[in-house]
Order: structure tokens, then C-alpha cells, then sequence
């Protein structure tokens, strides 16, 4: 025990974040850690994991570890729903939905990277390259943030260390003195 701590925040307060850029942050990295522990715990334990998150502005981020989401869909389909044979088209229509919006989610991601830019129309580049300037702005932000922090870290260990060598220097002629 009583090992060093890492740096969190300890417990937060369950409730809707106002502001809405801290609730974007959060938002990506507690999915970005519900599709790591997903993965994991298929890896782990070998076992059927599917998982689909819907952002408030209904963007699809989704992790399965079958070839297919319609598969596990489908298992989860006949394991809950035996008596109901009206529900399958409902998951058909769903994953229909879904693949969708993955191929939508995939052609996105090729236009962030700047691949497959050809038909989109003036107003989509723009909003594409509003876009990333703003996820840049966020980036630089962030990078600029633990700079400053690690200047302020070194300036205290700099201060601590003048300190120290303060100490001794006023030994050594106490010291030399006597």
C-alpha cells in the first residue's frame, strides 16, 4: 500500500454536464473506454460482445466481435424474444439502420482523412474543414495546457532544487566558520 496515485479526479458527480464541450470530452473518452473494456472482455473470456452507442447528435460507434453485428443481434433476438416472431423484422429494419449509418460513419472518416473528397459540394467541405479546425483548436488547446503544466512542475522542482542548494551553501559556512 501506500503507493503513488494516479492522477484522476476520483469520484464525479452522476448528472448531465452542462457545458458542452467537457460533455463532448467525456462523451469520447468513456466511449473510447466502454469499446477498450468491450474488446478486452472479448478477448479476455472469449465471449460474444456487441456493443452500439449513439451520440446525442446520433452519430453509431459500435464494437461486435462476430464478422457481423446482425449475427449477435440475431442470437440475442431468439434468446429474449422466442414467443415474439413479429420482432425480427423490427432487428432487420434496426440493422439496416445501422449498416447504414456505419457505411455513413466510414465515409466520414475517409473525409477527415482527406480521402474521397470528390462529391462532396462546397458547403460540405466547408463544414467538414470547420470541422477539424475546430478539433485542432481542442488539440493545440490540450498541448498547450500540459506545457504550461510541465513548465509549472519544472519551475517548482527549479525553485525546490535553489532552495536546497540555499541549505547547503549555508552549512558549508556554517561549517567553515566554526
Amino acid at each position: 500500500a501506500g503507493g503513488k496515485k494516479r492522477m484522476g479526479r476520483g469520484k464525479v458527480e452522476l448528472k448531465r454536464i452542462d457545458n458542452k464541450i467537457s460533455r463532448q470530452v467525456t462523451f469520447a473518452k468513456r466511449r473510447n473506454g466502454l469499446l477498450k473494456k468491450a474488446y478486452e472482455l472479448s478477448v479476455l473470456c472469449d465471449a460474444e460482445v456487441a456493443l452500439i452507442i449513439f451520440s446525442t447528435r446520433g452519430r453509431l460507434f459500435e464494437f461486435s466481435t462476430s464478422s457481423c453485428m446482425y449475427k449477435t443481434l440475431e442470437r440475442y433476438r431468439s434468446c429474449n424474444f422466442n414467443s415474439e416472431a413479429t420482432a425480427a423484422p423490427e432487428i432487420e429494419l434496426e440493422y439496416l439502420k445501422l449498416k447504414t449509418r456505419v457505411e455513413f460513419l466510414q465515409t466520414t472518416q475517409r473525409n477527415l482523412l482527406g480521402e474521397d473528397l470528390g462529391p462532396l459540394n462546397m458547403k460540405e467541405l466547408e463544414q467538414l474543414e470547420n470541422q477539424i479546425e475546430i478539433s485542432l483548436k481542442h488539440i493545440r488547446a490540450t498541448k498547450s495546457q500540459q506545457s504550461l503544466d510541465q513548465l509549472f512542475d519544472l519551475k517548482r522542482k527549479e525553485q525546490q532544487l535553489q532552495d536546497v542548494n540555499k541549505d547547503l551553501r549555508k552549512k558549508i559556512q556554517e561549517t567553515t566558520a566554526e
